[in-house]
């Protein structure tokens, strides 16, 4: 397939594309439609968060580290995207790192500890 394929169309015709190929664990084509999608319109989350997404399911871990940090720094408390965060970073080994973010994401679901 050509790269225009994945570029084709409105920006609303492409994230359903992603969407698409996300659900069909297509994780790969569902990032190359996204990448073009979150240059567009990078002030948007859906997109780059499903993206993150895309990259942490090819594993492709330093690329869904990088958008989730974005994600992250624009709204910290964003539960998702600090949780794949924290997942990410023990995929890669990085624990002690990735326990702050898994921290966070946990309070921000509410989940405390029982006492």
């Amino acid at each position: 397939m050509e790269t225009t394929y994945y570029d084709h169309g409105t920006p609303a015709e492409r994230w359903e594309r992603a969407q698409q190929f996300f659900g069909a664990k297509d994780y790969a084509s569902a990032a190359r439609v996204l990448t073009g999608l979150v240059e567009e319109v990078p002030e948007q989350t859906g997109p780059r968060l499903l993206l993150a997404r895309a990259y942490y399911h090819s594993a492709q871990l330093r690329r869904a580290e990088a958008e989730l940090r974005i994600i992250v720094e624009r709204d910290p408390v964003e539960h998702y995207a600090r949780l794949l965060l924290g997942r990410t970073l023990e995929r890669q080994s990085r624990h002690e790192e990735a326990e702050r973010h898994l921290r966070i994401a946990s309070a921000l679901a509410g989940d405390f500890p029982q006492e």
